[in-house]
């Protein structure tokens, strides 16, 4: 007698959801159990995808290619029969997208410093799938733990100017669970700022002080000292 169909599985062929950009992938739809002939659909955040005819209870094959993050939606397939009124459905999948991280950007809100200042770095990647790891280095030598970041923004640390030795060179690096995908920044210094000498402010006073006593005796000789003396011929 026909048989309904059971529910469909839909699995990857690869046996993983982690996809790259353009990269094709295979799915399989299948009934264990329900009478042939069987027409497998699938479908995309409910939108019809492909339709695959079966003979037998053979998987239905869909042949995709993840060309932009629109792809990595949720899919179902449905199995129909002549028994299976509506059809039955499978599980969902959802693929997750991948991506290379770019080279990160270290920066930092100032450029110079003074000793005992404190200064701040941050770190970002403006590509690649998260999360991303970071962590800042001085020379060789690691700053820092490993920041893992969720979304799109910099990690962040504060770094103590406490002498000379601070004013060398920095980086940070950035990876993710993408194979081998571990790139590190531009490199950034701090230079010292020059600082005022504080007796500075008091000879540009006494200058100040000393030139109008200098314009102050030219009047007093051109206006009174001058004068008196022609009168006194």
């Amino acid at each position: 007698f026909p048989e309904m169909l059971s529910n469909p599985r839909l699995i990857p062929v690869q046996g993983t959801l982690n996809v790259v950009m353009n990269q094709d992938v295979i799915l399989s739809c299948h009934s264990d159990s329900g009478s042939p002939p069987v027409r497998y659909t699938l479908f995309k955040c409910n939108q019809k995808v492909s339709t695959l005819n079966r003979s037998d209870l053979t998987p239905g094959l869909f042949n995709l290619t993840i060309g932009s993050a629109s792809d990595v939606g949720e899919y179902k397939c449905k199995a129909e029969n002549n028994v299976s009124s509506g059809g039955k459905y499978s599980n969902s999948l959802n693929f997750t997208l991948r991506e290379q991280i770019s080279k990160p950007v270290l920066s930092s809100p100032t450029s110079q410093a003074k000793t005992g200042q404190n200064v701040t770095l941050s770190c970002l990647s403006e590509n690649g799938s998260f999360p991303i790891t970071y962590v800042f280095f001085k020379g060789r030598q690691s700053i820092s733990p490993p920041l893992k970041m969720q979304k799109r923004e910099p990690a962040v640390i504060f770094r103590l100017i406490n002498s000379s030795s601070d004013f060398g060179t920095y980086k940070c690096k950035a990876e993710n669970s993408f194979h081998n995908n571990t790139k590190y920044s531009n490199s950034f210094n701090f230079t010292l700022a020059e600082e005022r000498s504080h007796s500075q402010p008091l000879i540009i006073s006494l200058g100040l002080i000393l030139l109008l006593f200098i314009i102050g005796l030219a009047l007093a000789i051109q206006f009174f000292i001058i004068p008196s003396y022609k009168a006194s011929e």
